[in-house]
């Protein structure tokens, strides 16, 4: 019987044996982001910045223009990126002790100067790269390496909501969160996809949209556990949705 391709692979994601650990979320972004670069038609004109990360993969893996920005500093990179050739489409491609932990100043003060960039930002709560340690997102009583017994808001605070925080900035026009825990919120994932794109392609400002992701190595958990655990803990903390978008991106 002939066997019919149904799902080929799209022209920008390089074939190879990846990186990432059995269930991690990075390998369905970075699949989302080729297919809306492949449809927009920008892939000539996109420039990513990568991280230092397991996010830092991703050059290895989607066939455009990458620079590999120093830990944290990938909204900096982008700026300059941007400023020099203002008629590409530059994104920063970050996980959260990334963007968030060392890269704090970075993200914010880009924020703030309304960058013309785009920003996709990978939430699963841990530093993953370098051993699960506590990140600046991680919930309340969540045990990592570094919190064994479980995040103490007494000790370290409480988990920075970055989509609510830089929505606060005058001049920004596309804030948004979501998940990866069910077809549905996966089909949502790439439509905030797209919007930060046009948002990008129309010089409108600043966007990022925010991906609650999964570790199931670092949580401890089987990818289905871990899963279950965006859906009942991370989301009830991490609300989803659109906080900041511009009229010209909405769908007619």
């Amino acid at each position: 019987m002939e066997m019919k391709k149904i799902y080929p692979n799209d022209r920008l994601m390089i074939t190879k044996t990846n990186a990432y650990c059995p269930g991690c979320s990075h390998g369905l972004v970075q699949k989302l982001l080729v297919e809306t670069i492949e449809e927009l038609g920008i892939a000539e004109d996109s420039i990513g910045v990568s991280p230092i990360g397991c996010g830092g993969n991703i050059h290895r893996y989607i066939g455009i223009d990458f620079v590999q920005a120093a830990h944290g500093r990938a909204p900096a990179v982008a700026t300059g990126i941007k400023r020099a050739l203002p008629d590409k489409i530059v994104f920063t491609y970050q996980g959260d002790g990334d963007l968030i932990s060392i890269g704090a100043s970075n993200i914010i003060h880009a924020a703030a100067r309304n960058e013309k960039i785009t920003v996709f930002f990978v939430n699963n709560g841990v530093f993953g790269n370098t051993g699960g340690q506590m990140a600046p997102t991680t919930l309340i009583g969540q045990k990592t390496t570094t919190s064994p017994t479980g995040r103490d808001s007494n000790l370290t605070g409480f988990p920075i909501r970055v989509c609510e925080m830089l929505a606060t900035f005058p001049g920004n026009s596309y804030i948004a969160r979501t998940a990866l825990n069910s077809p549905k919120s996966v089909k949502i994932a790439k439509r905030y996809i797209k919007k930060a794109f046009l948002n990008q392609m129309k010089g409108i400002g600043f966007s990022l949209v925010e991906f609650l992701s999964i570790c199931p190595t670092h949580w401890k958990l089987s990818p289905l556990e871990a899963i279950d655990r965006v859906s009942n803990l991370m989301t009830e903390y991490y609300k989803l949705g659109e906080f900041l978008t511009s009229e010209e991106l909405e769908e007619k």
